[in-house]
């Protein structure tokens, strides 16, 4: 059983290709960094633009600074903060490294809807989600919405959590609990039964849908038990098992549902990332007609000491961004640091 205990978010990163797409994660970002209070690191990787030599990625950083302000909204918190960064390398990686390196809590980011042969070949997102170091939050376009245009407000009113009572679900069953809580959504909670192909046409028909019926049972009290019994006092609880293919069945209920936000585990019996990848092409993440948060253990990754070290420092020199109104006088310092590529540039 999972427990209260409410989730936070200290630092989330958002890395963006300076594309009207990406901008829409930006204010998904955003809009959650001030809700919790969270510093916010919106990152570029300038791969091709590493010969372009200071100015030119002074002029990339702009862009990076210009896309934060074009979605800020009022109120903005006096002490939110918030850091350009611009990295080198193949975003896959960099995204991964940049996380672990800075000690960040969840990623938020864009992944694209794309043909099936396309997809084929993988996104940066899917990498992501497959190595970070902390939850992912995966956003799209043309999605159901609820990070507020006008006010950078988070409006949850349903979070769905695939659950298959594997350790990672009930890791993806805590941030969904503490995310509806948080903002008084509903909590839906789906299990999805194995399909039978086979299915006799003699008198064992009989036995096969008792057999089926004491399984979705026997799911339907495990789903209870999972919660704590005074959870159901502060949000409301909707359980629901289906039989099938976990994806296609999730997708549905989303549909159905009208759910904002797709909670599922990193791995997994049924709903996991290693049954969704591969041959699926992991439709959810694909097809979701919502963001999709894939939980993962937060965990540091190829850290060393010396970026442990830098991480420290990063943290230490955050610093206050300007008010919108005075953001056009403002003049910002751009230095060059070293960190674990020696070729990285920090505005503040």
């Amino acid at each position: 059983m999972i427990s209260h205990e409410r989730i936070t978010f200290r630092r989330i990163l958002c890395p963006i290709d300076l594309t009207p797409e990406s901008d829409e994660a930006l204010r998904y970002g955003i809009a959650l960094a001030k809700a919790y209070d969270a510093d916010l690191l919106v990152m570029h990787c300038a791969d091709g633009y590493s010969s372009g030599g200071f100015s030119e990625r002074a002029k990339l950083l702009k862009r990076v600074e210009t896309s934060v302000h074009k979605h800020m909204r009022f109120p903005t918190p006096a002490d939110f903060k918030w850091q350009a960064i611009l990295v080198d390398g193949d975003p896959k990686d960099a995204i991964v490294e940049e996380a672990a390196a800075r000690g960040v809590d969840m990623i938020v980011m864009l992944s694209r809807r794309r043909p099936y042969a396309a997809a084929l070949l993988g996104s940066t997102a899917e990498s992501v989600c497959r190595t970070a170091p902390c939850p992912v939050m995966v956003t799209h376009t043309r999605e159901l919405d609820w990070a507020g245009k006008t006010t950078n407000e988070v409006g949850l009113r349903r979070v769905l959590v695939a659950y298959d009572f594997s350790s990672d679900s009930e890791l993806a069953l805590s941030y969904a609990l503490s995310l509806a809580q948080e903002y008084k959504a509903e909590l839906h909670m789906l299990h999805v039964l194995p399909s039978r192909a086979h299915r006799p046409e003699s008198p064992e028909v009989a036995n096969l849908l008792n057999g089926m019926e004491m399984g979705f049972q026997e799911a339907a009290v495990k789903l209870k038990a999972a919660l704590p019994a005074e959870t159901r006092e502060t949000c409301e609880v909707k359980q629901a098992v289906r039989e099938g293919h976990p994806y296609r069945e999730v997708l549905a209920y989303a549909d159905e549902a009208g759910i904002d936000l797709i909670c599922m585990g990193a791995s997994g019996t049924g709903f996991g990332m290693r049954a969704l990848f591969g041959s699926n092409a992991d439709r959810v993440l694909r097809q979701a007609p919502c963001p999709v948060l894939i939980t993962r253990p937060l965990r540091p990754a190829f850290v060393d000491p010396a970026a442990l070290h830098h991480q420290d420092q990063a943290a230490s020199r955050l610093t206050r961004p300007a008010k919108v109104s005075e953001r056009a006088s403002a003049t910002r310092e751009v230095k060059h640091e070293n960190t674990i590529s020696d070729r990285r540039i920090i505005v503040q």
